[in-house]
């Protein structure tokens, strides 16, 4: 029985935990980028394959800002099948260099190309502006919202600390 008078609390603790955790924004000035970018990375340690936290080494790094879904000057490839734009990949780290950066009894991974999109959106409110990381559906309603600048209603995460969603508001 303790279950069931426990449950409508929890419930109502959520849905209040929800609703004032979350803001509605409306916006007419906004622009959404996605930072692409290539990274070269080497694991090391004295047994790779057992290993739990092996030491991580960055090497040649490119990235390019994508703003509005326009191509930017320094893109090489794209747009991809997400419609980003690419940097070139860097030059891959040489068995000298990654030698160079091992420590005694060390092991090291073979080189590793990451590849990684960092989201955000720069909006105006009022005469406040903020810029908050997002995710890939808010940046694409931006990209087709932009060319005719539709106004956003953006729903805010957690502590208004990123952008959830992005809903273009009929003029």
């Amino acid at each position: 029985m303790e279950k069931l008078t426990f449950l409508p609390s929890l419930i109502t603790a959520l849905t209040a935990l929800t609703l004032t955790s979350c803001s509605i924004v409306t916006t007419e000035q906004y622009e959404a980028t996605a930072l692409t970018s290539y990274t070269w990375q080497v694991k090391y340690a004295n047994n790779l394959t057992n290993a739990p936290q092996p030491r991580v080494e960055t090497f040649a790094n490119a990235s390019v800002l994508n703003q509005n879904g326009l191509k930017p000057s320094a893109a090489v490839v794209g747009p991809d099948d997400r419609g980003l734009w690419w940097p070139t990949v860097p030059q891959k780290p040489s068995v000298d260099e990654v030698e160079q950066r091992k420590k005694p009894q060390e092991e090291a991974s073979q080189p590793e190309l990451l590849k990684d999109v960092k989201y955000q959106l720069t909006y105006k409110e009022g005469e406040q502006q903020r810029t908050l990381p997002t995710n890939y559906e808010v940046y694409r309603q931006v990209v087709k919202a932009y060319p005719s600048r539709t106004p956003l209603e953006l729903t805010l995460g957690v502590n208004d600390n990123s952008v959830e969603k992005a809903e273009p508001i009929a003029k």
